[in-house]
């Protein structure tokens, strides 16, 4: 119980220093931050590995690209849900999801 609240703790910080790196990209609050990470892990969880099922067919013929779209479409996603949260556009969207898994994954290294 402790790993997770830890690893959740790690993703809302990840969430908000992303939201002050990228220009297009809003965050109210950490809290925010903390709720943005709660919602794109149960997106993540929930309702990537259906689509990423259901677009197999385009997903082999781009060689994997069109997983792109699917992350930054999930983002948008997110950023309807979450009040506080703005994405500007797919191309921010697409931007915060690799900023976010970069920063995501040397925090993660730091707490490990």
């Amino acid at each position: 119980m402790l790993q997770v609240l830890l690893t959740l703790i790690v993703s809302a910080i990840a969430v908000f220093v992303t939201g002050h790196i990228l220009p297009g990209v809003h965050l109210d609050s950490f809290g925010t931050a903390l709720v943005v990470a709660v919602v794109l892990a149960i997106v993540n969880t929930l309702i990537r590995p259906l689509i990423f099922i259901l677009t197999l067919p385009i997903n082999i013929l781009t060689l994997g690209l069109f997983t792109f779209v699917i992350i930054g479409c999930l983002v948008l996603l997110v950023s309807s849900i979450v009040p506080g949260f703005k994405v500007d556009g797919f191309w921010w969207a697409l931007a915060f999801a690799l900023v976010l898994a970069i920063i995501n994954g040397f925090l993660s290294s730091l707490v490990d």
